[in-house]
């Protein structure tokens, strides 16, 4: 799923904050410069002052477009524009004690040294956070951005992204269509790939989004196009010649300084996704308090059961194929990953895709006794229970999972996947989700997995997220099987 970047003042929500945060640093400085005291808030006038300075602040913003272009903007310029803002906003701070007569009952000097401190904060705070911004986009952004370019204007669609990424993006590949170009570099970026093998190499690498720019001299790659949006990627292209993609949200905006198309499986603003964030957090937290109780019971009966680590660390695959550290109570025998090949044609869910047995001897505790009846123990009871999952609430903390999202599948689960099957990881992964919900072990056939997750992806939004956390407290009650 697509992050819609705000072409509104949220756009630059950070400079913002900062900005309202060093207004209001440079008013107490002011107040207790001028030695009236160290809390200017408990005085009504000089409380109402400083709810009207973050007013002023944020209509100034607003009006005269001071965080246009921050981030390109120079020293010198940067300079000048802080400096009307900062004008702006003391002759606002005036107009409002002269409109409401109380000019003599506040201290000149101090909204004098108020307007002073306040422009030299912001000043220094914008050129630190644009050179830390800066420093980002050099280490490379938070999204894995493929290339897909001809041999003749490849080198300039690297060089355009490079000079006008601002952090967005990270430069994960160039794809080559008219000639086998894998293995050079341009100007530091790889070349991974022809046409050809381009949809299997986004299958299997972390790549969030592509950029398709080719010159207007060629046609459009259609075929591996339809194989990008299968896959769930984000793909852009460069407005010509673009066609309508049924069944997928499309909209034009800015990559680099090219105008592109978008067209993604799904879609969500700023505001949604942090919104999104917000309940992970919250409930990160939570759980982790309650893994931290549950470690107190658990870990000791794992540890008597089979002497070894408490928690299980494995590697999974994340959102749009980032890989990742999951981490569970740990359930199974030490050597229970080599013993998977001998029990793999056991698998309910029968080519490899995903792993699922009725009865699993792995587990702490399984026996098969010699009537042929089946022992449970510790590490059935915890997988049942769904208490093995709690420490996933790390994972969620630190921004790998999500507490709704689709299960995150093995390197070599993800290996054997079809260009549709990876549409699948186009959300962050969660602990619980649909399919979880819809049926959790119930359900052998990995083609519906893969419905109901991409059902999930193109309807979400957060009502849906709080219906399956409902779901989920009701099917763990009911214990109908282990997520």
């Amino acid at each position: 799923m697509y992050r819609k970047d705000s072409e509104s003042w949220l756009k630059h929500a950070d400079f913002i904050i900062l900005d309202m945060i060093c207004l209001q640093l440079a008013y107490v400085l002011a107040y207790i410069i001028r030695l009236q005291g160290i809390c200017p808030y408990g005085n009504i006038i000089y409380r109402n002052m400083a709810v009207f300075l973050e007013l002023a602040d944020l209509l100034v913003i607003f009006t005269t477009g001071t965080m246009k272009s921050v981030l390109k903007r120079g020293h010198y310029s940067d300079f000048i524009v802080t400096l009307k803002h900062s004008v702006i906003v003391g002759a606002l701070a005036i107009l409002y004690l002269f409109m409401l007569q109380q000019g003599l009952a506040f201290s000149r000097l101090t909204l004098i040294l108020t307007i002073v401190l306040y422009f030299i904060l912001t000043y220094v705070v914008r050129e630190l956070w644009k050179n830390l911004l800066r420093k980002k986009m050099e280490d490379g952004g938070a999204r894995n951005l493929l290339i897909v370019a001809s041999r003749d204007n490849a080198e300039q669609v690297v060089q355009n992204m490079q000079e006008n990424n601002y952090a967005r993006f990270t430069l994960a590949g160039v794809v080559v269509t008219d000639e086998d170009w894998t293995g050079r570099e341009i100007h530091g970026v790889p070349v991974v790939s022809d046409e050809k093998n381009a949809a299997m190499y986004v299958c299997q690498e972390w790549i969030d989004e592509v950029l398709v720019a080719v010159p207007d001299s060629l046609p459009y790659p259609d075929k591996l196009i339809s194989q990008l949006t299968e896959t769930g990627v984000t793909v852009h292209l460069n407005l010509a010649k673009v066609a309508n993609v049924p069944g997928k949200k499309q909209f034009v905006e800015k990559v680099g300084n090219y105008t592109v198309l978008t067209t993604s499986i799904n879609s969500a603003s700023a505001g949604q996704l942090m919104l999104k964030r917000m309940m992970d957090i919250v409930g990160g937290l939570i759980g982790c308090i309650f893994t931290a109780i549950i470690c107190i019971f658990v870990g000791p009966a794992i540890y008597i059961a089979s002497p070894g680590p408490i928690f299980f660390a494995q590697e999974r695959v994340g959102k749009n194929g980032k890989k990742f550290k999951m981490y569970k109570f740990r359930s199974m025998y030490m050597d229970a990953e080599e013993r998977k090949a001998e029990l793999m044609k056991d698998n309910k869910l029968g080519d490899g895709k995903m792993f699922k047995l009725d009865f699993d001897p792995r587990v702490i505790g399984n026996k098969v006794l010699p009537d042929g009846s089946h022992k449970t123990g510790i590490g059935d009871f915890i997988r049942r229970t769904s208490l093995d999952e709690f420490p996933q609430f790390f994972n969620v903390l630190k921004g790998d999972m999500s507490i709704v999202g689709t299960r995150p599948p093995l390197l070599s689960e993800t290996s054997l996947y079809e260009l549709h099957h990876r549409a699948r990881l186009a959300i962050k992964p969660g602990i619980t989700g649909m399919w979880q919900v819809s049926g959790r072990s119930d359900i052998t056939d990995f083609e519906e997995v893969v419905r109901l997750d991409k059902e999930y992806i193109e309807n979400w939004n957060i009502g849906l997220d709080i219906k399956i956390l409902f779901k989920t407290v009701l099917v763990v009650f009911r214990k109908d099987g282990s997520m």
